[in-house]
């Protein structure tokens, strides 16, 4: 690996052990065994590095979504099976004692104190969107502009960000993926005995 491949795990592996705010850039040198102006050479800022660093260990940990290495989705696309099959696997990597989101906490709380690192974020979080749509409805990723994005894919964001909030704040009573498919089916059903 070079420089900035060191860089990166590196940083990965800081974000994990002390979180976003307390990562130094001399902690995140002496772990890559690189040193301090690699980090303005390859990414600009230790706040760029850091957020790229967590983009890419969303991007590691959002793989087990559906099903993991080597597994794959069983139920048909679209269908409330595979909704609770996915919702299932992230429950399961929140619930892990070495989990990443806590790191979404802190993203969330630091808001608008570091703007470059927001915007780099908020970028990817437009990926992630279109990008969750196939584990549910199976298919093609949608273009990121599109009405199925606006609309499908933050649907199942919001929800995963709320799940996120609960499994952080007290796992014991945080929503399961059987419980959120269960009121999605009374959501349904409410919604079939409405008004045309």
């Amino acid at each position: 690996m070079g420089h900035r491949e060191d860089l990166l795990e590196g940083a990965k592996r800081c974000l994990l052990r002390t979180g976003f705010v307390r990562t130094t850039a001399r902690e995140i040198v002496r772990e890559s065994g690189t040193n301090l102006a690699s980090i303005g050479y390859h990414y600009g800022s230790k706040d760029a590095l850091l957020a790229e660093a967590y983009v890419a260990l969303v991007g590691e940990v959002s793989e087990d979504f559906d099903g993991g290495e080597g597994q794959k989705l069983s139920a048909p696309p679209g269908s409330i099976e595979r909704f609770e099959e996915v919702y299932a696997n992230m429950v399961r990597t929140m619930s892990s004692p070495d989990s990443i989101w806590r790191l979404s906490m802190e993203v969330i709380v630091m808001g608008d104190q570091v703007p470059g690192v927001r915007d780099h974020l908020a970028a990817a979080q437009r990926g992630a969107i279109t990008g969750i749509i196939p584990m549910f409805m199976g298919g093609e990723e949608p273009s990121g502009d599109s009405e199925v994005a606006d609309t499908l894919g933050k649907f199942y964001m919001t929800l995963m960000m709320g799940l996120i909030a609960q499994w952080r704040f007290d796992p014991e009573t945080a929503t399961r993926a059987d419980e959120l498919t269960e009121g999605l089916r009374r959501v349904i059903a409410a919604a079939g005995d409405g008004p045309a």
